[in-house]
């Protein structure tokens, strides 16, 4: 396995992206709505530095099977909280296509929030297939197979502390 992130990197980014979520939505009390399974973990380092009220929500989405997109989006579980005319922030482990994140993002839209914003913890854009606007990034990372932090290739290594590559990937 090839660390591509640290755990300390890590660490530093989601304390900096608390930091800025904390001052974006001082005064509110957003709805962060966590993209299961890959996002969990990231979702609760996150949720401990931000220092705003939050409430938190999980979807549950598949479009993956092996390494490779099926290209199809699934939703497994939905939201159990009612986000009309809320401030929702939704946090993903990794957009790449873009496919995924749109089809949640016009999920949502049409429950009427208040406003939307997208927090990730990894960007690869040189795969996006779909115009999307990330509001917070943790990092841009090159095409690469990724694992670790809660991301996982058939579920494995999702406790990993760091993000890697597999080896031969």
């Amino acid at each position: 396995m090839k660390k591509l992130i640290n755990q300390q990197a890590i660490e530093r980014r989601v304390k900096e992206l608390a930091r800025e979520i904390s001052l974006d939505y001082e005064g509110r009390n957003p709805v962060l709505v966590c993209v299961l399974k890959g996002a969990f973990v990231f979702l609760a380092d996150l949720l401990r530095e931000i220092v705003v009220p939050v409430e938190i929500d999980f979807l549950s989405i598949t479009s993956y099977t092996g390494q490779q997109s099926s290209g199809v989006v699934r939703l497994n579980a939905d939201l159990t909280i009612n986000i009309e005319g809320r401030d929702v922030l939704i946090i993903e482990d990794i957009i790449d296509t873009g496919r995924t994140i749109g089809y949640i993002l016009e999920n949502i839209k049409t429950r009427k929030p208040r406003s939307l914003a997208i927090c990730t913890l990894l960007d690869k854009n040189d795969k996006r297939a779909v115009d999307i606007t990330l509001d917070y990034v943790g990092f841009e990372i090159p095409s690469r197979f990724v694992v670790g932090y809660g991301l996982d290739y058939e579920n494995k290594y999702r406790n990993l502390k760091y993000i890697g590559v597999i080896d031969g990937e």
